[in-house]
């Protein structure tokens, strides 16, 4: 008895060596902060909204070429950086109160636009602005959606054939007015919507045509939103 005893008590001090979940000695524990692998810091950052590949999920597709070429690298990294208020887009910078150091923030923003950006891509192309200069008519704009829109989300943008509603009160809450006017430039492909080319074949939106467009989006807005987007609008950093 006493030998079965001593053999389970060196066994025990056996698988003691080493406890469970801590690593071996030869295996260095990288901090958090020092991890500037662009692969891992999407993954753990960005796929559960925006998809393993940044091709759509939850959020934006930020892999779509043509919205890589609309936006420049610095509002790209500000997007990242310090979030978009009032959207679902959270800040991740440090400095913003986000879990991420600015290098961590630039190697995020760089890899995005290494891996699937496309230069030249609208090389030629007459592209509306990414920020507005122009001042928008919502009663032009609902003109103009029923020209370059109702054909897929259906009159009043309520939902039709080709397109869900687009004046939901729980979409339109979390959008900012940029993030309407990117969305009707750059599209959403992950979900079969043009960009402002292919609406309406041979004819592409001008640039008035997507300000007005937003307008009368915003104006389906609920109204207790209203003020935060109208700050959003004062500020560079929205999608």
């Amino acid at each position: 008895m006493r030998l079965v005893f001593f053999a389970f008590a060196a066994l025990q001090l056996c698988a003691c060596g080493t406890p469970p979940g801590k690593p071996s000695r030869n295996v260095e524990v990288v901090s958090p902060d020092q991890v500037l692998d662009f692969p891992t810091l999407f993954e753990r950052n960005c796929s559960g909204c925006h998809g393993k590949d940044g091709d759509g999920g939850a959020a934006f597709p930020i892999s779509n070429p043509t919205y890589l070429a609309l936006v420049d690298s610095d509002v790209l990294r500000k997007i990242i950086g310090k979030g978009v208020r009032g959207t679902p887009m959270p800040a991740f910078a440090q400095s913003a109160g986000g879990m991420l150091t600015d290098k961590q923030v630039d190697v995020i923003s760089s890899g995005i636009r290494t891996r699937w950006n496309k230069p030249g891509l609208l090389d030629g192309v007459k592209v509306p602005t990414y920020v507005s200069p122009l001042s928008g008519d919502a009663d032009r704009g609902a003109s103009d959606y029923k020209t370059f829109c109702e054909s897929c989300h259906g009159p009043g943008g309520r939902g039709g054939p080709k397109g869900s509603s687009i004046v939901e009160p729980a979409f339109l809450s979390l959008r900012s007015d940029q993030g309407l006017r990117t969305i009707v430039i750059v599209g959403r492909p992950d979900l079969g919507a043009p960009d402002w080319r292919t609406n309406v074949p041979d004819r592409a939106m001008s640039d008035q045509e997507v300000t007005d467009i937003v307008a009368w989006l915003s104006r389906q807005r609920p109204q207790n939103t209203t003020r935060l987007n109208a700050t959003n609008r004062e500020s560079s950093n929205v999608r």
